[in-house]
């Protein structure tokens, strides 16, 4: 739990403080004292009676009680001088700047759960141990450089590596991105990003807290916490950009079903960022550009109108805002065109607007004051550099002057951060900005192309009490056909009539129920295709009884399956429970494109109707769902119906470890499974 001592503490004492500015214990009793700390400082050191001017004991003892400590000491010391502080000084919160405990070895584990049970024995507060430390506008609780400027209307940062927040300090600050709290959570002993964005959601306050977060996170132990306050905030008019390093294809682990194969941790990770409403980026300065966009008005629609006065940059502007699914329109009437007797000759307004390199301050303004009448456009971006032939000081300075009466959002890229980086230092003490035009418009996509949270539904009412029955009595393992078929019915799936046998006597029986041309699949075998255990569009019944003979002689093959035979597009619904997230749900393309084309969504289960819909639309396959070149396409809402009751089952049954709904045959007029795979795992 985070403690007020540990937001506005009365008092500090650093523990292992020193005159060496040099060493931690040092450069955060310096950035203390630089950053005006208004309560009262102290130190613990047993070898000075003064360090840096602040009054030094040299045994705790003597200590007045103090809210909050910061530690430099060694780890070995550290659970026993945190416990007489809990015990003797009323001591609720601490920083623990030193390393030497999990993350090195089992014996600085054990020193850190000692530290971790005396502060939880008083409701103590701790950030650390192995961290860099805390900024809030209160004090500089940081052994660190950058220290920038607290403004609170700056971004609240919390990250599990230090070093990292450093980096992004470092490089946002030149860009004009200001600061208001930093985290900086380390081992995350007693609380990690998850508990920090808590408190922040929790204690929330519009009218004097940051609405943009940052967050930088290599490992997310609590996602059902994260999602939860994530949520909540950027429901209360918050913003939320995180990289989440530590996950790649080579971290997925083996699996035995398609859908296994192809859900990983990072889908996992996309999934659940994407249910919070949270932009995921993938580095420092990915990070740092979409930060900068949350600092500008929300952009509200797609059109974006480039001013320039460069061509290049507005080309490639251009293309990457039309990857990322935003759009240039093209301007014209009465006030584009009264517009261009205001520019010199031979400038564009077409949109870009380019009015060229010789445009002055008067024209940009003009241009945005026209642009800001069009209803056609959302937003500008003004580019705006120098070859270096004279200051732009007063173009830069009508730049924020027009920001900050615009109507728009106007987003700044000034790329010419060396010939005029006396104009660019100067702009970015008042706002941010962005040097390439690129890096901007990719930001904009990723903030653009990130739903709101999702809210909750009410999931389909299936038949519970059938359900664990079932499942209860079922062993490890793959479920075998029948019980595979009775769940499938029982959550409410719509799936082929199939028949199971290992009787060749009983195939005349079979096919009067279902006719020819039929199916015949092998049972047994996880994948029947490798092995050569699927026959389709079998017409009669020599064929039937030699295809029967053939799979039986299948190495682990126990009976055939009997389905008829349906033509139509295949897709495919699978779902994979990966720790810590909980169950994917996967779907997209099948048959035996899944592996190949992979144009499959990845959702966090429990889906609704919204999401499920919105991720439909996003594959690439989606204009066969629609119907192409006469195909009548799919039933959208059958094939979604099948993906909540999916989420319905997975409520009931948490023991589903994977499960494979493939193919899925797909009609205008209806969505069944054809063949499913189910593996418990209780």
């Amino acid at each position: 739990m985070i403690t007020q001592e540990l937001i506005d503490p009365r008092s500090i004492v650093v523990v292992g403080g020193s005159n060496d500015i040099h060493k931690p214990g040092g450069k955060v009793i310096k950035n203390l004292i630089d950053g005006k700390y208004k309560g009262n400082l102290y130190v613990i050191n047993p070898k000075e009676e003064e360090v840096q001017g602040i009054k030094s004991y040299n045994d705790p003892k003597d200590l007045p009680e103090t809210d909050l400590a910061i530690m430099a000491i060694a780890a070995k010391y550290i659970p026993n001088t945190v416990d007489f502080l809990t015990q003797n000084k009323n001591t609720k919160a601490f920083i623990v700047l030193s390393a030497g405990f999990s993350e090195e070895s089992a014996e600085g584990k054990a020193l850190e759960d000692k530290m971790v049970a005396s502060i939880n024995k008083v409701n103590g507060s701790l950030i650390g141990p192995n961290c860099v430390g805390v900024l809030t506008p209160h004090y500089h609780g940081v052994f660190t450089e950058p220290v920038p400027k607290l403004d609170k209307n700056g971004c609240d940062f919390i990250s599990g590596s230090g070093a990292t927040a450093c980096f992004i300090m470092e490089a946002g600050i030149p860009k004009g991105l200001t600061f208001n709290n930093v985290y900086s959570v380390g081992n995350s002993a007693q609380m990690g990003v998850e508990e920090v964005l808590q408190y922040m959601d929790e204690n929330f306050d519009p009218e004097k807290d940051s609405r943009v977060k940052l967050l930088y996170m290599e490992k997310i132990d609590k996602p059902d916490l994260l999602l939860k306050h994530a949520s909540s905030l950027i429901q209360k008019g918050c913003r939320i950009a995180a990289v989440k390093a530590g996950t790649s294809e080579a971290g997925s682990r083996a699996a035995s079903s398609h859908t296994g194969a192809l859900a990983n941790s990072d889908a996992a990770v996309d999934a659940l960022f994407r249910k919070a409403g949270i932009v995921r980026c993938y580095g420092r300065e990915d990070l740092i550009s979409v930060a900068s966009v949350f600092m500008h008005p929300p952009l509200h629609g797609k059109n974006i109108a480039i001013i320039t006065h460069a061509g290049g940059p507005a080309v490639m502007l251009t293309d990457r805002l039309s990857q990322e699914g935003l759009s240039v329109p093209a301007l014209s009437g009465k006030k584009i065109e009264d517009l261009k007797t205001r520019l010199f000759p031979g400038s564009s307004v077409a949109n870009p607007i380019d009015f060229l390199a010789t445009g002055t301050a008067e024209q940009l303004g003009d241009i945005i004051d026209t642009v800001n009448e069009l209803d056609e456009v959302d937003a500008m971006v003004v580019v705006f550099g120098t070859p270096g032939l004279f200051k732009v000081f007063d173009v830069y300075d009508l730049l924020d002057e027009k920001m900050k009466t615009s109507k728009k959002p106007i987003f700044p890229v000034l790329p010419s951060g060396t010939t005029a980086h006396e104009e660019t230092r100067a702009f970015a003490e008042q706002r941010v900005f962005f040097p390439d035009e690129v890096t901007l418009g990719t930001a904009l996509g990723r903030v653009h192309n990130t739903p709101a949270p999702a809210t909750d539904e009410e999931l389909p009412v299936i038949d519970t009490k059938a359900l664990r029955t079932l499942v209860d009595t079922a062993e490890n393992g793959y479920l075998p056909p029948k019980k595979v078929v009775q769940l499938l019915d029982i959550a409410g799936i719509s799936r082929v009539e199939e028949f199971v046998t290992d009787d060749p006597a009983t195939l005349e029986e079979i096919i009067e129920k279902t006719g020819f041309p039929v199916v015949m699949k092998v049972v047994g075998p996880v994948h029947k295709t490798d092995v050569g255990g699927v026959t389709i569009n079998i017409t009669d019944f020599e064929k039937l009884r030699s295809e029967m003979d053939r799979m039986m002689q299948i190495k682990d093959a126990t009976a055939i399956m009997i389905q008829p035979m349906l033509k139509g597009n295949e897709f495919f619904a699978g779902v994979k429970k990966e720790p810590p997230f909980g169950h994917l749900i996967l779907f997209g393309l099948g048959g035996v494109y899944i592996e190949v084309l992979k144009d499959v969504r990845t959702t966090l289960a429990p889906l609704n109707r919204e999401t499920a819909e919105n991720e439909l639309r996003k594959l690439k396959s989606y204009k066969i769902i629609e119907g192409v070149r006469g195909s009548s396409g799919l039933n959208e809402k059958a094939f979604i119906d099948i993906l909540l009751n999916l989420s319905a089952l997975l409520k009931t049954v948490p023991e589903i470890e994977e499960m494979d709904l493939n193919p899925i045959m797909a009609f205008k007029d209806k969505v069944v499974a054809v063949d499913a795979r189910i593996r418990i795992a209780k």
